[in-house]
């Protein structure tokens, strides 16, 4: 498996992403993001159903696979995971990195912890290590 140093994602979407975490400062989102020919087109915000939403996220089951369904519909592919922390720097938890079932997805977190300024950073996650990715913004 080859392992990709950087990747794009839109402006647009970025920003979508960045919005979702501040909508909720106190509770980790999650969701799934969608790609059509490799690049990221589509949030799908997911509810957190952790016990402790301040400090992990779990996606709801049903409304995972109700997303992955509407990926295949709209001939999307599973792009990336994504979710945030309130509290914690942009970089995988013990918890993210072995709760981490998709190694060829590309994890995004969002960390909310640096004040006034939201980071967002790019891992691939595979057997409980994780190895940054370059996030670099498309302009559309």
């Amino acid at each position: 498996m080859t392992q990709t140093t950087e990747t794009q994602i839109p402006r647009k979407l970025t920003n979508q992403l960045l919005h979702l975490a501040q909508l909720s400062p106190d509770y980790e989102i999650c969701g799934l993001v969608g790609s059509k020919n490799g690049v990221p087109s589509t949030c799908y915000p997911i509810a957190n159903i952790a016990e402790q939403p301040q400090q992990r996220f779990l996606l709801d089951a049903k409304q995972q696979i109700a997303a992955m369904s509407d990926m295949r519909n709209q001939g999307e592919e599973l792009f990336a995971i994504y979710h945030s922390h309130p509290k914690a720097p942009a970089h995988p938890s013990i918890y993210d990195l072995e709760a981490a079932a998709y190694p060829d997805a590309l994890y995004l977190i969002i960390s909310l912890n640096t004040k006034g300024v939201l980071e967002m950073r790019g891992f691939k996650i595979s057997q409980q290590r994780a190895q940054e990715v370059v996030l670099t913004l498309l302009e559309e």
